[in-house]
């Protein structure tokens, strides 16, 4: 048990965020924190439901004389992206998650944290066990694969959930309460090679692109930030006008949703091009500390000699893959012309992974324009195309388009200013949420999505500001109260 918990307010909740940090939930292998939510609602005689897709639904009766309010629903997920560093040890399918305090900041150093979204997991336990909060019939929906599917909100059933307001508690930013989001799709490829016995006569050497901030591939997006894969790609790019190498393995980033924070390729040279290589190293290293020196402080780019490899890609598949991945676009696209400052598409070149006879790269693509959405997918899947490789489009999740004039947004937003004496802001989110989804269901659903601050979201050193959560407490209880 991570004891500085104990320590924190609100204690209730923090309490349960603790239980949820000791339970392994990546994403698809929800079953113990699925079972842990069951058991909870047995513990405390609540009525608990669960669907074939594998979401959990516990109500609460309202506390009395509520009985006749409007029925409520507070959701969150209950999975976690697990990333961690590459010299940590943590296994996220037994490992609990280890955290501190830093600077009135929740912090887990090595790791992720989860308090996307097992704060909103918490939340709604610690208001499902409370009884001295004053709220309506509940609903708190938990569900399943966020963040690498959206899998739960897809296979949510209509006629499962009986309340017509949402509060979704996955947003990132205290004060911010979103009303819509974008859209998104991911474009896989799979480029076959040609193998070739490995060269002994060769020297073998890692390359390696590491210390980047990384960050989620939509929230993070907009913010300069590097990709490993492209700085990799460019690097390797440029060693093939200084010299001859062959190219054995190329891999890179985790997750679709997550900025690729290192990458990896070995290659193999000529003995005595050693110096070659390492004017290179040391040119490129200069080069990307001076284009990054504000966003990627940490960037390193380094080599080491390593063992001789199974195989090597065929030169002429080297090239093409190498061509290919500096050319896919990555980044924003296209900015909003009616937000100000909001990204309208973006696209992540996300994983590179080199596997027996072929590469697999994983990319995702947004917008908050449907037709944007599929062009910026089309536009990565012709730059493999282009080398022959063979490219796969999801089945994509839709936006949640913004209704300014949401009742449910107007009484957060006073209730925020009454408890806090300050402007709240409504707004749209480049990242997904489930409520694009929900909306395509239960087109009557009154939702706004909100949530504490968070930072680094999706990458080691993922954090929370804890003055918010207490705010993010007292706002979710008056709001319950008011409804």
């Amino acid at each position: 048990m991570n004891e500085v918990l104990n320590t924190l307010e609100p204690k209730i909740l923090w309490k349960y965020f603790g239980e949820v940090l000791q339970i392994p939930r990546p994403s698809k292998k929800e079953e113990k924190i699925r079972a842990y939510l069951v058991d909870f609602a047995k513990q405390h005689k609540l009525e608990c439901k669960t669907d074939k897709t594998g979401n959990v639904l516990i109500r609460k009766a309202a506390t009395p004389g509520h009985e006749n309010r409007p029925c409520v629903i507070l959701q969150s997920h209950m999975d976690m992206v697990c990333e961690k560093n590459s010299d940590s040890k943590h296994n996220f399918d037994t490992d609990p998650i280890q955290v501190k305090v830093s600077d009135g900041w929740l912090v887990a150093e090595e790791t992720t944290l989860g308090a996307d979204n097992g704060l909103g997991v918490a939340t709604e336990l610690a208001i499902l066990a409370s009884d001295d909060i004053e709220h309506g019939p509940l609903e708190c929906l938990f569900t399943v694969d966020e963040e690498t599917g959206l899998t739960g909100a897809f296979g949510l059933e209509k006629g499962f959930l009986s309340g017509k307001i949402l509060l979704n508690m996955d947003s990132e930013d205290d004060g911010l309460f979103f009303i819509g989001c974008a859209g998104g799709i991911d474009t896989v490829i799979e480029y076959p090679f040609s193998k070739e016995a490995a060269d002994h006569s060769l020297t073998y050497f890692q390359v390696a692109v590491k210390g980047l901030v990384g960050g989620h591939s939509g929230d993070d997006i907009n913010k300069g930030r590097a990709n490993a894969n492209q700085l990799l790609a460019r690097f390797l790019y440029n060693l093939q006008q200084k010299t001859s190498f062959r190219l054995a393995s190329f891999n890179g980033g985790n997750l679709r949703n997550a900025i690729a924070r290192e990458a990896v390729a070995i290659i193999g040279i000529t003995p005595g091009n050693e110096n070659l290589l390492n004017t290179a190293i040391a040119e490129f290293k200069k080069i990307f500390a001076h284009e990054y020196r504000i966003t990627e402080p940490n960037l390193d780019l380094n080599y080491a000699k390593t063992q001789t490899p199974a195989f090597l890609m065929a030169d002429a598949n080297r090239n093409a893959l190498v061509n290919a991945l500096l050319a896919c676009p990555h980044g924003v696209l296209r900015m909003s012309d009616e937000i100000e400052n909001f990204v309208e598409t973006s696209t992540n070149l996300a994983s590179v992974k080199t596997l027996d006879e072929h590469v697999l790269i994983c990319t995702s693509q947004r917008s908050s324009v449907e037709s944007a959405k599929h062009a910026a997918a089309q536009r990565v899947a012709a730059c493999f195309q282009a080398i022959g490789a063979k490219t796969q489009h999801s089945e994509g999740y839709p936006g949640w388009n913004p209704n300014p004039h949401s009742p449910i947004l107007k009484l957060t937003l006073d209730t925020f200013k009454d408890l806090f004496h300050e402007e709240g802001k409504a707004l749209a989110i480049h990242a997904g949420l489930e409520c694009g989804l929900f909306s395509e269901k239960y087109p009557d659903m009154d939702m706004v999505s909100y949530g504490p601050t968070m930072r680094g979201v999706h990458a080691p050193g993922e954090r929370v500001e804890l003055s918010t959560v207490t705010r993010f407490w007292q706002l979710t209880k008056e709001l319950l109260k008011r409804l």
